[in-house]
């Protein structure tokens, strides 16, 4: 089995190595640390499993799930991130994943999330299987549910406290562009500043997205 690791940060691509090495004495590993990366790492290699970071340096891992699905569309994915479940799991289970875990859970759910791919199954925990069956019964979804993936990744930079020349560095996008999706973003949730951004997130459980990336 081989597995790709993708995370800007070395000492988790350690941590998720030693993990799932001790599980998987035969698997082998790739790393990657930011979004070209993973992206290159994907057309030179065929691998089994990626794991992978949804807030990296460039392209966000949003914008990877795409690449997945249009080029390697069995290729199961498994996204990690400190944002809990409820902002995040349904969204890239939308755009493709495979299963979301938390980086705050167990090691043994890692593992059983990876044997749940690798059997070609979806990971859900009961957390979020909750909460898919709450969004089946909405009739209505939420302002943020209803972003653009970009958008999406523009909202949560925002909500980091970045500028907008630090977004548009981020993501290798022009401060225009960044401005474009800003008012879209205002627009859709029916705000008019940040600080009534500020209040929506944190109406919506969104505001946590402040303490991890």
């Amino acid at each position: 089995m081989k597995i790709l690791l993708a995370d800007d940060h070395a000492i988790v691509r350690r941590g998720l190595r030693q993990i799932l090495a001790d599980a998987f004495p035969e698997a082998r590993f790739g790393e990657a640390s930011t979004t070209p990366e993973t992206l290159a790492a994907l057309e030179c290699e065929p691998w089994d499993v990626l794991v992978l970071d949804i807030f990296m340096p460039g392209r966000t891992g949003l914008e990877v799930l795409q690449a997945v699905r249009s080029h390697r569309p069995g290729l199961p994915v498994l996204v990690v991130s400190t944002a809990p479940e409820e902002q995040l799991a349904v969204r890239v289970l939308r755009g493709g994943a495979g299963g979301y875990l938390n980086k705050q859970a167990a090691p043994e759910l890692l593992v059983q999330a990876i044997k749940h791919l690798r059997a070609g199954r979806k990971y859900v925990s009961p957390v979020l299987a909750e909460r898919l069956a709450t969004d089946l019964s909405r009739e209505v979804r939420p302002g943020h549910e209803r972003l653009s993936d970009r958008e999406f990744a523009v909202l949560q930079l925002l909500l980091l406290g970045r500028t907008i020349k630090e977004i548009a560095a981020e993501l290798s996008l022009s401060a225009k562009t960044v401005s474009t999706y800003h008012t879209r973003i205002w627009s859709k949730l029916g705000v008019h500043n940040d600080v009534e951004l500020v209040h929506y997130a944190t109406s919506q459980g969104l505001s946590g997205i402040r303490n991890g990336t």
